[in-house]
């Protein structure tokens, strides 16, 4: 038994890929079809011709590449701010005992309960009233407050698995304690920060419903929200086309998941070599 264990194992693993893998190539193979194909009863993965006009048709698509440079600057942005808010808020929430930590985690939990429809209303009186309904400023400052309490749950959990017993060893060596958050606890905290990072830019690259209510002129629109005028007034879609400017919307994600998975493996080793 033991010696089928193994292959059971990566057989269970390929599946895994398969089936996440699965939409990305449906995906692909649906972005390289004509429009016939795609609306006929037949089904296949491959196409029966190629037809890469759907791309010169999304890319020609007016405001699509200054729609994909809006998501970038508001994911990075919301990104950077989620990580810098939550660094400290989670070491102080995973650091306190009593009635304040159970407070803190309590408004984590709760914040996660409410529908988007819920605060939808408050969010945007409070940005009208700051004037920055329609900019990616407001967009950004919204991506942030929403993504925070679940990037704070992360890396508060990350900063419990840190002992004690190295900060108190480094205070004992002397260190101070910004010393010690900056060269014992921030360089563990690596593979939390790189994974929070992830989901942040991720959450705030496919987010819609704020965009699509926050967001009126067509200069500040996002990614998300151009996709959907491949989408007619009569319901007709254009479903080449859109596939392939759905790929071209995920190429991003995928660069960033790449560049950010080498940090969290870097971070990993680091933090195994400190601890």
């Amino acid at each position: 038994m033991r010696v089928l264990v193994r292959p059971a194992q990566y057989v269970a693993l390929a599946g895994y890929i398969v089936f996440l893998g699965f939409p990305l190539l449906w995906l692909i193979s649906a972005s390289v079809k004509s429009s016939a194909e795609l609306n006929s009863l037949t089904v296949s993965l491959l196409p029966s011709q190629w037809h890469w006009d759907n791309y010169a048709q999304a890319l020609a698509r007016q405001g699509l590449m200054s729609s994909a440079a809006n998501s970038l600057v508001v994911a990075l942005a919301s990104t950077v701010l989620v990580i810098l808010i939550a660094m400290p808020a989670a070491y102080v929430l995973a650091r306190l005992k009593g009635a304040i930590r159970v407070a803190g985690v309590g408004w984590i939990l709760v914040s996660q309960v409410f529908p988007v429809i819920l605060i939808i209303l408050p969010l945007f009186l409070i940005l009208r009233t700051m004037n920055l309904t329609d900019s990616l400023v407001g967009l950004t400052l919204v991506h942030t407050t929403y993504t925070l309490p679940f990037a704070l749950w992360m890396l508060q959990g990350y900063v419990v698995g840190i002992p004690t017993e190295l900060e108190e060893a480094g205070s004992m060596d002397g260190a101070t304690r910004l010393t010690v958050l900056r060269r014992i606890v921030f360089p563990l905290l690596a593979p939390g920060i790189v994974a929070t990072a992830m989901f942040s830019f991720v959450s705030s690259w496919n987010e819609f419903f704020f965009a699509l209510v926050l967001l009126q002129s067509p200069e500040n629109y996002t990614l998300p929200i151009t996709l959907t005028s491949f989408i007619g007034g009569e319901g007709k879609v254009a479903l080449g086309p859109l596939a392939a400017g759905s790929f071209l919307a995920a190429i991003p994600s995928i660069v960033f998941f790449s560049i950010m998975q080498k940090k969290l493996t870097g971070g990993l080793m680091a933090g195994a070599v400190k601890g």
